[in-house]
């Protein structure tokens, strides 16, 4: 890696293909072009001279653009963030505990010590911080397994939790694939405990929709969602309403692409009722599940359905709630993200970019960090009516 950043462009293209282990012919299928296009860019005999084809390489290669033209905006960030994901990679893919593989010196830690390093690890999650949860995640993962070996009973809970921050962290980054991995090992690690599966299922939600999985989603979450749901919403705990009403928000939103608008109202106002119990400011099993959530969560589906106008006033009624400063700052980032693109598509590049602007300052990491979220402000920054803010934010990053 040292001398990858003195590379002709051509070189490192194929220095990161090699990285992903795609062939010639994979990445030319999954860039649109011909295997030849590729050989002729990696030996420098075609040039990369486009910004546009260079950002679609880095989004097929999952890298910061910025790191293959050599800038000096963000690229040392993005190269650490791929070489996180490797690391998280790495761990899941370890069998230490069920090949009997010894454990080293590595001392096996106690459960109450597990359950405050899954706790930091989603506070830091919360907070925005993606870079140092990457860092966190191998040895957390790790250790989770170790202590649920010892203590299977009593290790279930941070090893979930711990598979579960995983997989939330990875479908921000685009790691889809990944993403699946962990949650898969979370449903597995929670089977037999009720909550535990539900709290999993969150997660299952949110990779089956970002893969394209809405009717497996719909299916996975309601099916968790009335496992937990009490008979009356009156004698559920603050703790299983927040997972079944985020688990009935997460079923609206995968119901969203089969337009049935009723079904998506009717999910949405069952949470509502639930949320109304659970009120604002709360945090049950890190689904920070409330009215002012709910509203968030109406915006999302009104962005989803193409209703964008919807969407934006939704916006507004949940941003104007008290309970808006109680959301963690990446949900409500993610939000402006989706507001952004709500705005966006109304045409109103001014308020676009001023959403983007706000997520930035409120979690930076999810400008950065998120693929989504460089589309957006590569979009915005290329309409000549962009606000300069905009501009220099996009420059900085390396978009646009």
């Amino acid at each position: 890696m040292g001398n990858v950043e003195l590379l002709p462009v051509g070189r490192r293209v194929a220095y990161w293909r090699g990285r992903r282990k795609l062939s010639q012919q994979v990445f030319a299928d999954r860039l649109g072009k011909s295997k030849s296009w590729v050989d002729k860019v990696e030996r420098g005999v075609r040039s990369l001279d486009k910004l546009s084809t260079l950002q679609e390489i880095a989004r097929v290669l999952r890298i910061d653009a910025a790191v293959l033209v050599g800038r000096d905006v963000a690229p040392v960030e993005a190269t650490d963030c791929v070489e996180g994901v490797d690391r998280i990679r790495a761990a899941l893919a370890r069998y230490e505990v069920p090949l009997g593989q010894p454990a080293g010196h590595r001392p096996v830690l106690p459960v109450d010590r597990m359950l405050r390093d899954v706790e930091y690890a989603w506070t830091t999650f919360q907070h925005g911080r993606y870079p140092q949860v990457i860092k966190l995640l191998p040895d957390l993962l790790s250790n989770a397994q170790r202590t649920h070996a010892q203590a299977s009973a009593a290790g279930r809970v941070p090893l979930v939790g711990a598979y579960r921050v995983t997989a939330a962290l990875l479908v921000k980054l685009g790691e889809v694939g990944l993403a699946w991995l962990a949650t898969d090992r979370a449903m597995l690690a929670a089977t037999g405990e009720p909550e535990s599966v539900a709290a999993a299922a969150v997660q299952l939600g949110q990779v089956l929709r970002t893969s394209g999985r809405a009717r497996e989603a719909k299916s996975a979450l309601l099916a968790a969602a009335y496992r937990i749901a009490p008979r009356q919403v009156e004698d559920g705990t603050p703790a299983e309403l927040s997972l079944c009403g985020t688990l009935l928000l997460q079923a609206a939103l995968a119901v969203t692409h089969d337009g049935n608008e009723a079904a998506v109202t009717d999910l949405i106002d069952e949470a509502a009722g639930m949320a109304e119990r659970v009120g604002d400011g709360h945090d049950h099993h890190r689904t920070a599940f409330g009215p002012t959530a709910v509203e968030v969560a109406r915006a999302a589906a009104a962005v989803e359905a193409g209703d964008f106008h919807a969407a934006i006033r939704w916006h507004e009624k949940a941003a104007g709630r008290d309970g808006w400063r109680w959301l963690p700052a990446e949900h409500r980032a993610a939000h402006l993200l989706d507001v952004a693109r709500a705005h966006l598509h109304a045409d109103d590049v001014a308020n676009a970019a001023r959403l983007l602007v706000q997520a930035e300052r409120t979690a930076p990491a999810e400008i950065t960090h998120r693929p989504v979220a460089r589309d957006i402000l590569a979009e915005v920054a290329r309409d000549p009516r962009a606000p300069t803010t905009i501009a220099k934010l996009a420059a900085t990053l390396g978009v646009g």
